[in-house]
């Protein structure tokens, strides 16, 4: 039996190296070890976003096209979280001579250094850590080398440790050790990431399995790994444990009381022979409308020989498909990691079921027909974005969404309070407000932020401007929610007799209204005071007890009469004043103002007296601020003011002054500003849209430069967060721009932007917009579902995240990644803008 059982390891370790390719890795000119099918990346990207650890950073492995590994690091826990402390990156050497790349890592807090240093050698990468002095005593048994490892790739494939077969769980179920607080490693800022509830421990995974050898998803020889260890334990652990968004992890400690190489491991990833990626055909998943430019835009492997041509296949009512056109297939050339072709279809008009079939490649079916458009918006409206209203009891059929939340209303932040959010509160509040006393009145109406549920103001004010710009241009008179209002409750799927669109515009302006009255300017935020209820996953109304802290009370005692507790679980206002807010605002009440007029008076004369205020208030405070910090961003920010001023009240001085900012604005940066200067024409004479019209032209230059810069000719996000916002505001501004000037820009550069947005786009082929009509859209969304794989319906992704150097992605069965799939009520009301006026225009 024991015979048996080493004859079964060994023709699975066999049969599963059997399919690596010979080929060595090399350090190539983007400083990264590369073999066909197999990318280790070592501190190509560091740990510098916002928010810690953003699971983006370290040593890297994309594995067949994908992104499998990352964190490899010196840490200080067995499953780090977002908010654990990562190191800083000192320096980064590469050594081509000897196949070498080198990074020193440096925790401050700690004063504690470390060398990794990465070697390619032969199908494997050696990665050995070095120490100048030991290990500090308290790091002792806690700081350790680990390599991460994304749990959808890996959950339900075997793994063997040192010859012994286990799974890797679906599900996070494991064993766990309460430790003393005092033995846990400190968290970003000195917040806490769980609530102890007085114990005085905090949780600490234990490991799946330890050993020297560890051979992952043996079963799968696309995520084929073996790593090992000669001089430590290897330990797998499963992050799932601590948090849903947490990583499989394999870790070794570093040994107390030692120097120089402390540490080796060795990590094979297994490569596919003559690996190839799979064409990724880019198409439209709503479909085409039968007049429109149709041209997919085909992403192909480096490796990969492009074909000569591609053919359309069109589906019968019998449900048999046959060829009706084949084109060639046009190189655009390389753009990143990748080559990339064009098949265009254009003339293709005859409605119906079609599908592309590239050589042994084909794409699910799409639609040819008038149609297609028509309801791209209503999931955004009718689900989406009332299921964000801040301050309401929202249901939908037998579901409930979430119960009235913050019913404890809001805390004035203290002073010189760093929130883990990027926010802070100054050395005063700029309130009358005293620290932690309650600013009455601020739990009222809003949207939730995206995937979390603090109301950022700034996005806020963005979310009512994009609600009054769709009433103005389109009066939508769609009406699928219910809206009390009076007893904060909302009924989805079920018509009231009001527009929903001026709903979503009151609701709004409630909260940014009360904003300004309570406080006497606009907050930075209102959000979470306590980082374990910032990371909350499930019904809002329960990240709060809904009653004020009340100091006098015992931790989680409840006052006789029920109206206070000692949990500190509040949330905050965050009221440093900022003056390009205050006037952002003002823009937005004076906009809203104007929508509101006839349907909720008082709300619109508020809204219109605190534009004025804000306005003239702002204005003065930037007067005093240096002209450099002045200038930027300001000309075009307050020219929109004044133009909604203009609107609302009909006053010239509002108009006069517009004009003074717009021009200087526009000589700037006319892609910052055009679409304020389009918004202006309705309401001016010829003579303007005559002026403007070089500016339209000068905008029309950046579009066609945008032709030869990348093949999908849209504006493509490098950051840290994807460009679908930038995107947007883009397609909007397009659209406007053919509206009124058709004779300079080409109604087919707003398809580009539709394309993109529905599935023409690098890394695959999916709906960026969970929307009626797609075919085949993402499947999951970072919202504040997020921990059951799911969506809501209308989400809009941010899109495609660059990794540094190379690499475009977005993860559609892991929903963690915020960069790349968490849809925002910002971004989601800008879709909501582009689509309506997009409709329009197909139309």
């Amino acid at each position: 039996m024991k015979r048996l059982t080493l004859l079964s390891i060994v023709v699975v370790l066999l049969a599963a190296f059997s399919h690596s390719s010979a080929q060595e890795l090399k350090l190539n000119d983007l400083e990264y070890f590369e073999k066909q099918g197999v990318n280790v990346l070592v501190y190509s990207n560091l740990f510098t976003g916002g928010f810690n650890d953003e699971k983006n950073a370290g040593i890297e492995l994309i594995h067949h096209g994908v992104r499998t590994a990352q964190g490899g690091a010196v840490r200080l826990s067995n499953t780090p979280e977002q908010w654990d402390l990562v190191p800083s990156v000192t320096d980064r050497k590469v050594d081509r001579a000897t196949n070498t790349i080198e990074v020193s890592l440096h925790y401050k807090d700690f004063d504690f250094d470390s060398r990794v240093v990465a070697t390619a050698k032969g199908n494997s990468v050696e990665i050995s850590v070095y120490l100048d002095k030991p290990v500090p005593k308290f790091l002792e048994g806690k700081a350790g080398f680990n390599l991460e490892f994304l749990p959808s790739q890996y959950w339900s494939k075997a793994y063997l440790m040192d010859g012994r077969f286990n799974r890797f769980p679906r599900y996070a179920v494991s064993n766990t050790v309460a430790k003393p607080n005092s033995e846990k490693i400190k968290q970003y800022k000195g917040y806490v990431t769980a609530d102890d509830r007085g114990t005085g421990k905090f949780v600490d995974p234990l490991p799946l399995e330890t050993g020297h050898t560890l051979l992952l998803a043996p079963d799968e020889p696309s995520r084929l790994m073996k790593i090992t260890s000669p001089d430590a334990n290897l330990m797998l652990f499963d992050g799932r444990m601590l948090a849903q968004n947490g990583w499989f992890v394999v870790r070794s400690l570093l040994p107390a009381g030692k120097t120089g190489k402390v540490l080796t491991w060795t990590v094979e990833p297994n490569a596919i022979k003559g690996w190839i990626r799979e064409p990724n055909i880019g198409i439209s998943q709503v479909g085409y409308t039968p007049s429109q430019p149709k041209v997919s835009v085909i992403e192909l492997d480096k490796n990969d020989k492009p074909l000569v041509k591609a053919s359309l296949y069109k589906i019968d009512e019998t449900g048999n498909a046959s060829e009706v056109f084949s084109d060639n297939v046009v190189s655009w050339g390389d753009y990143y990691k990748y080559h990339y072709a064009k098949f265009d279809f254009s003339s293709v008009k005859t409605p119906g079921i079609y599908y592309i079939q590239y050589g042994n490649t084909k794409t699910n079916n799409f639609l040819i027909d008038n149609s297609v458009y028509d309801k791209i918006t209503d999931a955004t409206s009718d689900v989406w974005i009332p299921i964000h209203m801040d301050h309401m009891y929202v249901k939908e059929g037998y579901r409930v969404w979430h119960g009235e939340p913050f019913k404890d209303g809001y805390l004035q932040a203290p002073p010189n309070t760093d929130h883990f959010d990027l926010h802070s509160q100054g050395p005063t509040t700029d309130t009358k407000y005293k620290a932690l006393e309650l600013i009455p009145g601020l739990n009222v109406g809003g949207f939730f932020d995206a995937g979390d549920f603090d109301i950022e103001t700034e996005s806020n004010i963005n979310v009512v401007e994009n609600f009054v710009q769709t009433w103005d241009y389109f009066k939508p008179s769609r009406d699928e929610t219910f809206v009390d209002e009076k007893h904060r409750y909302v009924d989805l799927h079920r018509p009231d007799g009001t527009p929903d669109v001026l709903q979503f515009i009151e609701h709004g302006t409630l909260n940014l209204v009360a904003q300004a009255e309570k406080i006497g300017h606009m907050a930075q935020t209102l959000s979470n005071s306590v980082l374990d209820n910032y990371h909350h996953l499930g019904d809002a109304a329960s990240i709060t007890d809904g009653l004020p802290y009340n100091p006098k009370l015992g931790p989680y005692e409840i006052a006789p009469d029920g109206r206070s507790s000692g949990v500190k679980d509040d949330m905050w206002a965050f009221t440093s004043r900022n003056p390009r807010l205050d006037l952002q605002a003002a823009t937005m009440f004076a906009a809203a103002s104007r929508a509101l007029k006839g349907y909720n008076d008082d709300l619109a004369a508020r809204a219109l007296q605190q534009s004025k205020r804000l306005q003239q208030e702002a204005t003065e405070l930037l007067a005093k601020q240096p002209k450099d910090n002045m200038r930027r961003g300001f000309g075009t920010a307050d020219a929109a003011t004044n133009l909604q001023l203009y609107i609302a009240t009909g006053e010239k001085q509002y108009i006069d002054k517009f004009q003074e900012l717009l021009w200087p604005a526009l000589d700037r940066n006319v892609t910052f500003g055009l679409l304020t200067a389009l918004d202006a024409i309705p309401h001016m004479d010829a003579s303007y849209k005559e002026k403007l019209r070089p500016y339209v032209v000068k905008y029309n230059d950046y579009i066609k430069g945008l032709e030869k810069q990348n093949p999908y000719g849209v504006p493509i996000g490098l950051g840290n967060w994807a460009g679908n916002g930038l995107l947007l505001n883009f397609g909007t501004t397009v659209c406007f721009a053919n509206k009124y000037f058709p004779d300079i820009v080409d109604v087919s550069n707003i398809y580009k932007v539709s394309n993109w947005l529905f599935g023409c786009h690098p890394y695959h082929n999916y709906s960026f917009v969970a929307t009626v009509g797609a075919t085949r859209p993402k499947a999951v969304f970072y919202g504040n579902n997020r921990a059951d794989f799911s969506a809501i319906p209308g989400n809009v992704a941010p899109g495609v995240l660059f990794r540094n150097p190379d690499h475009f992605e977005n993860y559609d069965d892991w929903p963690f990644l915020w960069g790349e799939n968490e849809g925002t009520i910002a971004g989601n009301t800008s879709y909501l803008i582009f689509g309506s006026v997009f409709k329009n225009l197909a139309k």
